[in-house]
Parts: C-alpha cells; sequence; structure tokens
C-alpha cells in the first residue's frame, strides 16, 4: 500500500457510542482515548510520519461544563501516562490556541513536548483547543507583528505547527464535514468518511482508510 506521510483525524461519535450502549458521554470519551492509543502505534508501525488528532475544538466549549470538565480531567490522565512512561519513539506536538486551557493542563502539554523533543519516530499533533479560523486569525497577526511579507510560505511559519500538509484526512461517524478542522493545510488532501464511530476505530479501519487511499490518483491541480 502507498503510505500516506501524513494522517489526520476528525474522531467523532464518542458521544454516540456511548448512547447506543446505555452509558454516560464520558464513557464514550474514555473509550474514545482507547482508540488514541491504538491507532497512534498501527500508524507507527505502519510508517506514517505525521498523525494529526483533533481532540478538542474552539466549539467544544459550548458544551455541559461536565462534560468539558470530564474532558480536561481525560487530557490531563493522558499527559501525566506519558510523563510518567515516556515513549521515546514519539515525539508529541500540540496545536492549541492558549486562551481558556487550565494553565496546569498547559504545563504538562509543555513539558511533554519538551520531553520528547528530540524522538525521531512519529511526530503526533494532537490539536487541543484549536479551530482552523483562529490558527488563521492569529497567524495573519504574527505576520504582522513580525512584518514580514505576506507569502504563502511566511504564513506557514505563523501558523500553530508547520508540518507537512495532509495526504489523508479521515472523519469517522458517518459526518461529511471539516468542522473547523485545517481549513489552510487541507487545501490537497485526500478524504475518507466512514461510518464507524470513533471508539470503534482500531487498526483494520484504519487499513481500509489507507488502503482507499493508495487506489486515487493525486494530481495537486495538474
Amino acid at each position: 500500500m502507498k503510505i500516506p506521510k501524513h494522517i489526520a483525524i476528525i474522531m467523532d461519535g464518542n458521544g454516540r457510542w456511548a448512547k447506543a450502549k446505555g452509558l454516560k458521554r464520558t464513557q464514550g470519551h474514555r473509550e474514545g482515548a482507547n482508540s488514541v492509543e491504538v491507532i497512534t502505534k498501527a500508524a507507527q508501525k505502519l510508517g506514517v510520519k505525521y498523525l494529526t488528532l483533533y481532540a478538542f475544538s474552539t466549539e467544544n466549549w459550548a458544551r455541559p461544563k461536565t462534560e468539558i470538565l470530564a474532558l480536561m480531567n481525560l487530557l490531563e490522565e493522558t499527559l501525566d501516562k506519558f510523563l510518567k512512561e515516556p515513549d521515546n519513539k514519539i515525539k508529541i506536538i500540540f496545536s492549541s490556541s492558549t486562551k481558556r486551557l487550565p494553565k496546569k493542563i498547559l504545563s504538562k502539554m509543555q513539558e511533554v513536548q519538551k520531553i520528547s523533543a528530540q524522538n525521531k519516530g512519529l511526530t503526533l499533533n494532537l490539536a487541543i483547543n484549536y479551530g482552523a479560523r483562529q490558527e488563521i486569525l492569529e497567524a495573519i497577526a504574527k505576520l504582522q507583528k513580525k512584518n514580514l511579507k505576506p507569502t504563502q510560505a511566511n504564513f506557514e511559519k505563523c501558523l500553530y505547527n508547520n508540518l507537512p500538509d495532509p495526504d489523508l484526512i479521515i472523519r469517522t461517524s458517518g459526518e461529511k464535514r471539516l468542522s473547523n478542522f485545517l481549513l489552510w493545510q487541507a487545501a490537497y488532501s485526500e478524504f475518507y468518511f466512514t461510518n464507524t464511530l470513533w471508539p470503534d476505530f482500531r487498526e483494520k479501519e484504519l487499513l481500509e482508510a489507507i488502503k482507499d487511499f493508495s487506489a486515487r490518483q493525486r494530481r495537486f491541480g495538474a
């Protein structure tokens, strides 16, 4: 198979997964966190270089306070787990607006990024408190502040992370929209939509998405 260099995933369906099983939404998010671990390892094994996961959007703050608190607690648990048992084959970075995130979580995000900075394997980019429109506006502000010419190269240096554009964007749960995710970077990405809910998305489903991607001919406008 033709392995994408960069895969980005809109992880959708945790709440519906929990509802279908008569569980609380928070239990769906916890099972979704298990999928994150499984898919990260699978991508690493397949030779994917970059994996971007849409974990929490700027619009998610509109959810009930109890759900937001549960998500922040789950994020903190995940960061603590890496800090206690770091994986020296994964480099972790974040595409995040710092506004509204708790200081304790921001501190742990910075520590995780620092500890894993020299790792040479898969780069795992977690989009937390992320919105593409916000990222674009902040990049414009940085361009102006640094008095840089408004070229594509300079603009991309001002984004949260100047990674290669995603070759493949996957969205789970049957929804077919970007939901304010990587609007600039997705200009020539291939899209793959699956009805599988994120907590059920495992290596088999990832391989199906890559197989579908492999059969496509990418022209980049040519």
